[in-house]
């Protein structure tokens, strides 16, 4: 049954949520199109039509946060790292995963995942990471590609303005995010005169002629520019149809792996490294860092959960440092052999820790478009700390 409207404190009304509304609002904030193809996002379990009152947040889908969300009162439970990445062939209680999904449906609370979707948004998981870090100018270290786009301008009868719109919109062109047949028109004279050997719809050979013409403007993928054209000239009743195809300049999306932005001025790489060991959370790993701790850094790249697989956008950015997590030993050589010992140096942070600053700003924006629809839910952010490493020991061998 469909939840039913509700009172808030000051006497208004809210409009009931259902997980689907929640749903769609995270879907239009972090698009499942624009995750990983490997990846595993969206809604793992939950009824759409169910009523959501209670949301908690965090990174991880372990067996505790579960339970925080049920002994909440949780709803809906929303994670960056998904449950079920790999592929399953099911999900019985008798193994770890198959227990955390039993138990969120037995407590009527549903699982939604944003991953890869949300490490390429704008803002995103990196843009967390880089502003709690203090840095501004922030630009994607590795930009999503965006979809190349043509522009259409044509000129047609006025008459058949819209039969020529319908033939274009279905050989693609007029598409923009959610709406189709997309189309700019304004209203003009078009004048020519047809010469001997041609075939004119409108006017007379040898004679001026002056036509009522419509200006249609609709964009298109530019993959789908000779589909447009062809439909363009089967469907205009003139037989030399007057038209320009341009190509839009790439503005970029903002949206992308990683960002890299400036500090407000620069520090010694050892104060960048204790300025991020203070703003993240507290973890056994702490701050790995790697250069020399007088070296002086301000620009700065930034890749939320493992990111040693992007040294080369590194390079390419220009960075001092770069902080991110799960740095292995042969690419962090590597890549510090590359400089010859110099920039970019290495501040490595626990995955954890690099990816929880993102809840704050995906709990705000939520509630900000639930707001706008004049809806609301309670929200909480987990705070239950999923780093795997307990303890730290500091290393004390003897001499090699």
């Amino acid at each position: 049954m469909p939840p039913t409207a509700r009172p808030d404190p000051d006497g208004s009304t809210l409009a009931p949520v259902r997980l689907a509304d929640v749903v769609a609002v995270l879907d239009g904030l972090y698009p499942a199109a624009s995750a990983q193809s490997w990846d595993a996002v969206g809604l793992v379990c939950g009824d759409p039509d169910r009523p959501v009152r209670k949301i908690l947040l965090a990174v991880d889908p372990t067996a505790a946060v579960a339970d925080e969300a049920l002994e909440w009162g949780a709803d809906l439970l929303l994670t960056h790292h998904p449950l079920l990445l790999r592929a399953v062939h099911g999900v019985p209680a008798t193994t770890s995963k198959g227990r955390v999904v039993h138990r969120l449906i037995t407590g009527g609370c549903g699982l939604y995942v944003m991953h890869t979707n949300a490490d390429s948004a704008s803002p995103g998981v990196s843009d967390a990471l880089a502003r709690v870090i203090g840095l501004d100018q922030l630009e994607p270290l590795v930009p999503r590609a965006v979809q190349a786009l043509d522009k259409l301008v044509v000129f047609v009868p006025d008459d058949d303005a819209e039969r020529l719109i319908d033939a274009l919109a279905a050989a693609g062109a007029g598409a923009i995010g959610d709406y189709r047949r997309c189309a700019w028109t304004s209203a003009g004279t078009g004048t020519f005169t047809p010469q001997p050997g041609a075939d004119p719809t409108v006017g007379a050979v040898g004679e001026p002629a002056r036509v009522g013409e419509t200006r249609v403007e609709m964009v298109l993928p530019r993959e789908r520019r000779a589909a447009v054209v062809w439909a363009l000239r089967q469907a205009h009743p003139y037989s030399e149809p007057a038209f320009d195809v341009l190509e839009l300049a790439d503005l970029g999306s903002g949206t992308g792996l990683g960002r890299v932005g400036m500090l407000e001025q620069p520090v010694t790489l050892e104060t960048f490294a204790q300025h991020v060991a203070t703003v993240l959370p507290a973890t056994v790993q702490g701050v790995r860092v790697s250069g020399p701790a007088d070296a002086s850094v301000q620009r700065v790249a930034v890749c939320g959960g493992a990111g040693d697989d992007l040294f080369d956008a590194v390079r390419a950015s220009g960075a001092d440092v770069y902080l991110t997590s799960d740095l292995r030993h042969h690419p962090a050589s590597e890549a510090r052999e590359h400089g010859f010992g110099g920039p970019p140096y290495l501040v490595d942070v626990a995955h954890w820790a690099s990816e929880w600053p993102w809840l704050r700003g995906c709990e705000s924006r939520l509630l900000s478009e639930l707001a706008e629809r004049a809806s609301t839910v309670e929200t909480r952010v987990s705070t239950a700390r999923t780093d795997p490493w307990t303890s730290h020991v500091p290393s004390r061998g003897g001499p090699l």
